[in-house]
């Protein structure tokens, strides 16, 4: 199951990706299809029955129980599957999010890397639960609520910088959701690893300025109207912050302890054969079912890994590029796979939970990211004005607890 360190223990940590299945409500459709019925049962916060068997599906008669079944019905499978938390069709946005990114927050005040990403069949609900609507906040929003928060709490004695950047993959093209225009490509660099060059980092001054950001650059995300889904995500979209702390009291040389947090939203699969998806949206479809494969090739390997000489197919994809760090390697990972309760959707649903049961075999090993910044000359200047800075809200702040002490004498 996954790790049980903690951010503040400090040093490098080993665990297991951590895997939390959503089962969303049955949407007007499958309600008004007679074919329709339920294939997964949840049984309690960790177990799950998929295409359970029903106690009328024995046959009688004359009140005795027969040995055969019919060969006319297909045989239930009648599946358990384990995960860290398993959530049924009433769950609410701050309860999955209590459950899975809210102790991601403190990984990366922590000064580690940390991704939440959702998996799942197109119209299972990924991207409601990571961006949510109007009237139901998702996780990326929550999250950004309780950082801000959370900075807000910290020592006063450290200065916290946040970046933000926003991208998706639509046709294997990387695009920059926050500064919409040409494409982007993908670099190696000896230091961070996969980098998108050319993507822009904004720093938000505050949580509303973030928000609207966010916004923008959801409006600009690929979607359109599909078979399975009227409002289906055509693109993967990558939301990644970027979070630096180090001590206000400023020296030549600076220890700086960075964070970076990746919430992913995956487009969906779907199978061509029962959509009518033709022209661009059929190539949109292979292209998401291509990256789509190639993330679960990523995922087989890394749970079968024995030995670090084992090739793991990471080139196989941008998306798999860019998540190389998140599956297999310095970073605190959770993934929520999406799941439809209906028998339609009945593949779909058996084929994400087996690749989630394979995600939780994935082993990560963390390390908190500490650098020494020596400052050049040019930013002596600044040292100076925040020493001065400094300097001056000590005086405040002793003048402040000078006049306290006075008045409780005088009384």
């Amino acid at each position: 199951m996954s790790t049980t360190a903690t951010p503040s223990d400090g040093g490098q940590k080993t665990g297991a990706v951590r895997v939390v299945v959503r089962i969303r409500p049955e949407n007007q459709s499958e309600k008004n299809n007679v074919k329709h019925n339920s294939v997964v049962q949840p049984i309690d916060d960790n177990l799950l029955i998929f295409d359970p068997k029903h106690e009328q599906d024995t046959s009688y008669f004359h009140g005795k129980k027969l040995g055969n079944r019919d060969l006319l019905k297909k045989v239930n499978r009648d599946v358990k599957f384990m995960f860290d938390r398993v959530f049924d069709e009433h769950a609410q946005q701050h309860d999955i999010y209590q459950a899975t990114t809210k102790v991601s927050v403190d990984w990366v005040l922590g000064g580690y890397n940390c991704s939440v990403f959702a998996y799942g069949a197109t119209g299972a609900g990924k991207t409601f639960t990571m961006l949510g609507n109007s009237s139901c906040r998702g996780l990326i929003f929550l999250t950004m609520l309780d950082l801000y928060d959370r900075i807000n709490t910290l020592n006063p004695d450290k200065i916290c910088e946040v970046s933000i950047s926003y991208l998706e993959i639509y046709n294997e093209t990387i695009r920059d959701l926050l500064s919409p225009g040409k494409t982007l490509p993908l670099r190696e660099d000896s230091q961070k690893g996969v980098i998108v060059h050319g993507l822009t980092l904004y720093k938000p001054k505050n949580v509303d300025e973030l928000m609207s950001m966010l916004h923008h650059g959801n409006g600009q995300r690929t979607q359109h109207a599909t078979d399975a889904n009227a409002e289906s995500s055509r693109s993967h979209a990558v939301f990644q912050v970027y979070v630096r702390q180090r001590e206000r009291t400023a020296d030549l040389t600076a220890r700086v302890q960075c964070g970076k947090m990746s919430l992913i939203d995956l487009a969906g699969s779907e199978r061509a054969t029962v959509t009518t998806n033709r022209g661009m949206r059929l190539r949109e479809g292979a292209n998401i079912n291509r990256s789509l494969l190639a993330l679960g090739n990523c995922i087989n390997a890394l749970a079968e890994a024995k030995s670090k000489t084992l090739h793991i197919p990471y080139r196989d994809s941008k998306l798999t590029r860019l998540l190389k760090d998140s599956l297999g390697g310095n970073c605190h990972t959770v993934m929520i796979a999406a799941v439809s309760p209906s028998s339609l959707s009945y593949e779909d649903t058996y084929n994400t939970l087996r690749y989630a049961t394979r995600a939780k075999n994935i082993r990560t090993a963390l390390s908190r990211n500490v650098v020494a910044v020596d400052m050049h000359l040019s930013q002596y200047a600044q040292i100076v004005k925040e020493l001065r800075l400094e300097v001056s809200q000590l005086k405040s702040k002793l003048n402040q607890y000078e006049q306290q002490e006075g008045d409780s004498q005088q009384h």
